[in-house]
């Protein structure tokens, strides 16, 4: 399957034969980055706010998932997870996702803001790749996410949600996180193409550059 960043916290996930998934769609008046022109299967929405709710940027989806709970699309098992509180309203209100694609999961945490319950991780189940907000503002500090992917203890982690030259939001750098994971340098990738053979044994981090086309 192939994993491509768009900035902020907009992801494409594609495999051949699958549903494809766009997440967190933005308008880039708010954001900054290009204006999307995505084309998807499905969309999901982590929360009411025009950095992740932006659906007219995305083209012949099917399906919109907004919520908690548990779907099957073209081949994909998806599980939603709603954290940031139940009774949080409005941006505050999140919802984190877990897409399965045949072996494969990925999970996306929105604008995750605290390190999730122990029912949360079990409702998760393993997560073999998770994309993870690190720059602050509405979601984890570097510190929190950094804590975060040692609870969930996945193979890759794909940071997102943090300051750029393209993005024009107050985050925080991707250095401030690959410090806090006791890395140096890590070289980024136009998209990350991965099978379920390829998965590494030990956690690896996987930047990935903003498309912007």
């Amino acid at each position: 399957m192939e994993i491509t960043w768009y900035g902020q916290s907009c992801f494409r996930l594609t495999e051949r034969g699958s549903a494809s998934v766009v997440t967190d769609p933005y308008d880039h008046k708010v954001v900054g980055y290009n204006a999307l022109k995505l084309k998807s299967d499905i969309v999901t929405v982590s929360h009411e706010n025009p950095g992740h709710n932006f659906v007219d940027g995305v083209k012949g989806y099917k399906h919109l998932l907004n919520g908690p709970g548990e779907y099957e699309i073209g081949g994909v098992f998806v599980t939603g997870v709603r954290t940031n509180g139940s009774k949080q309203e409005g941006q505050l209100r999140n919802t984190l996702y877990v897409f399965d694609y045949d072996g494969i999961t990925i999970a996306h945490l929105g604008d995750l803001r605290a390190v999730p319950s122990r029912s949360q991780v079990d409702a998760l189940g393993e997560v073999n790749i998770v994309l993870v907000p690190i720059g602050g503002g509405e979601g984890l500090s570097a510190a929190k996410a950094a804590e975060v992917v040692g609870v969930l203890a996945p193979n890759i982690i794909i940071p997102m949600n943090y300051a750029t030259t393209d993005g024009k939001l107050p985050l925080d750098s991707l250095e401030k996180f690959i410090k806090e994971m006791g890395l140096g340098a890590v070289d980024a990738e136009s998209s990350m193409k991965i099978t379920k053979g390829s998965l590494p044994e030990d956690t690896r981090v996987v930047v990935l550059e903003a498309q912007q086309k």
